[in-house]
């Protein structure tokens, strides 16, 4: 049996197809599908929308699927297509490979080879993105992306945008993907990312076209405008909503709680004065005025800033019920030193709640704000300095 035998049947038994998208490219893409054949007949076309002659090559195929539909609706509708074709043909994996000839059908083995190792995982197939013939903004668009995918979902790939892929199809029908054009590459990674399915990486080889014989539909403006949008949402969301989620689950998952207090809490790898800050912005977030949205803003903060999460939202936590009157009545009192005539008097008492302050909110809200940043810093002091204080106690024991 040959090594293409061997090959197609590893197609076969691993249940996978190859997607060739394809959009006026006519020239090119026979000789790709020739290619891919080489190596397995589980392909499926999608013809999106095209205009010139890919009809009738397609129509002189009968191995193929095939999936046309008149209106050129963008690439990434086009793989979403693909993707449901895949799944209803019963495949559980898919490998993207573009028609314009830029990617090479002899590296598919290599993605074989790499789900027989890597189950349920996207792998991507990484160029060489240091030849001279990469374009500049093919080379300025893959450093953007990668940057991006690392802040929205925390991991490092070294080409993210790249549409040479391998998809476990089977594993993402339930996920409503919303992009159609070039940007829907970035959201399906990132939103597989998000849902827990590992990313690969293979190299691969590329061919750039010389530039007055390139053909390529993307529009730099338009396009790159619709990735720095969806780059904008994905960013707000994992920060505001991911990262969170993720955290707290990671809580209720540590089924020994004082092995997560020395590894979160109490680590001993991470610097006193990261520690001592966590604790000054939990403190500070937990008296501002944001009420309903400080335990957010201060994980997200947490995050941004890369300090210790645990610690801030423990301290944030300072706005429990039972000492709420008492952050309400000092902020009230504070915000008196910024009043020109004194401002109003107020009596602590166990009942008392923000209508009480409602007649002169300008003082509370200018007292809270201050008390939150006083009482901050001088938490995070405190803390640094019983850190310091503990650590020269241990090392003079020692």
């Amino acid at each position: 049996m040959s090594d293409k035998d061997i090959l197609r049947a590893a197609f076969n038994q691993y249940r996978t197809c190859v997607i060739i998208p394809t959009y006026n490219n006519d020239i090119t893409l026979p000789a790709v599908i020739a290619d891919v054949a080489e190596y397995t007949h589980n392909i499926i076309v999608v013809n999106d929308g095209s205009t010139d002659d890919t009809a009738l090559i397609l129509a002189s195929l009968p191995h193929i699927d095939i999936v046309s539909y008149p209106k050129n609706k963008g690439k990434g509708w086009a793989l979403r297509k693909g993707f449901e074709k895949a799944v209803e043909s019963g495949y559980a994996h898919a490998i993207t490979i573009d028609s314009d000839g830029q990617h090479f059908a002899k590296d598919l083995p290599v993605f074989m080879d790499k789900l027989e190792l890597t189950k349920d995982a996207i792998i991507i197939g990484a160029r060489n993105m240091d030849q001279s013939s990469v374009p500049g903004k093919s080379s300025f668009g893959y450093k953007f992306s990668n940057f991006w995918f690392k802040i929205e979902t925390g991991i490092n790939t070294p080409d993210t945008q790249s549409g040479y892929r391998l998809y476990p199809v089977a594993l993402m029908k339930d996920i409503i993907f919303f992009t159609r054009k070039y940007e829907f590459e970035i959201e399906v990674l990132v939103r597989v990312a998000w849902k827990g399915i590992k990313i690969e990486s293979v190299p691969v080889s590329v061919y750039y076209a010389p530039k007055e014989k390139r053909i390529s539909h993307f529009r730099p403006f338009k396009d790159f405008f619709r990735i720095s949008l969806l780059n904008t949402l994905l960013v707000l969301i994992a920060f505001l909503y991911i990262k969170p989620r993720n955290f707290f689950l990671s809580l209720f998952q540590k089924r020994n709680w004082g092995a997560f207090f020395r590894e979160q809490v109490f680590n001993v790898n991470e610097p006193h004065h990261i520690k001592a800050f966590s604790v000054a912005l939990g403190i500070c977030m937990g008296i501002m005025p944001v009420w309903g949205f400080q335990l957010v803003t201060a994980i997200f903060l947490s995050i941004v800033l890369k300090l210790n999460k645990a610690l801030v939202i423990i301290a944030a936590n300072i706005s429990i019920p039972p000492l709420i009157p008492l952050i309400i009545f000092f902020s009230y009192k504070t915000g008196a030193v910024w009043m020109k005539t004194g401002g109003g008097s107020l009596t602590l008492t166990s009942d008392l709640t923000f209508d009480s302050v409602k007649n002169n909110f300008q003082q509370y809200l200018y007292g809270s704000i201050t008390l939150a940043i006083v009482l901050g810093i001088l938490c995070g002091l405190l803390t640094w300095a019983l850190l310091a204080f503990f650590r020269k106690k241990t090392s003079t024991a020692v």
